[in-house]
């Protein structure tokens, strides 16, 4: 990884960062398994958007849905050095919501990507659910999508809670399950729209939340 901050090769970072999160989940014993494949935009940038129920999501989602899946991040990870220097090496983008100017111009700096042809991972709620009920959804991610008139892909994930509880650094063997929705259009919306847009994925969400086995 050194080597590939070193002399700047992204394509060799997403190649060894699966290949981390794949010996990572194989030790951890975590799988995952996934639904509605089909849905998945082939060539085409979006915003895969998802609940958040445990520490495990973000690597699992990672590998599961996109070969160069781009992440919007919380700034506070910038304080790690090298993992810091690797997220922005890969196209992650940090969002600090204390600061309104800075967020937006993060959200700015991920439309640009995604006008590029890169896809972006959002976690609209924010943090961790303690609960099955989503969270209300932050606007950023979804003001992101409409700036790029990129479709925003709903996923619901389900099962990874119970691979770390509370206060312990013990990770126990699950299957992940992931859900893939229809993606929903965001092409014509303005922003005064986003309520809408944000309406309607949260709504697919929890309907695939819901789905039984």
């Amino acid at each position: 990884m050194l080597l590939a901050i070193a002399f700047g090769w992204k394509g060799l970072l997403y190649v060894l960062g699966h290949g981390g999160v794949r010996l990572g989940l194989a030790l951890s014993g975590i799988r995952f398994e996934v639904e509605g494949r089909e849905h998945l935009p082939v060539g085409r940038a979006a915003v895969y958007c998802s609940n958040h129920q445990s520490n495990v999501d973000p690597p699992v989602l990672f590998q599961a849905l996109h070969p160069r899946m781009h992440i919007l991040y919380k700034h506070e990870i910038d304080r790690i050095p090298v993992l810091a220097r690797a997220f922005r090496m890969g196209g992650f983008i940090p969002v600090d919501r204390r600061n309104k100017e800075a967020a937006l111009r993060s959200i700015d700096a991920g439309a640009r990507s995604i006008q590029s042809g890169n896809s972006f991972l959002i976690f609209p709620e924010g943090t961790r659910s303690k609960t099955p009920e989503l969270l209300p959804f932050k606007k950023g991610g979804f003001i992101m999508a409409i700036k790029a008139q990129a479709p925003v892909v709903p996923i619901a994930v389900q099962g990874g809670r119970s691979a770390m509880r509370k206060g312990s650094w013990i990770i126990r063997p699950v299957t992940v399950r992931i859900r893939v929705g229809a993606p929903v259009e965001s092409v014509g919306l303005q922003l005064p729209e986003r309520d809408k847009l944000i309406a309607s994925v949260r709504r697919e969400i929890e309907q695939l939340l819901n789905l039984r086995s």
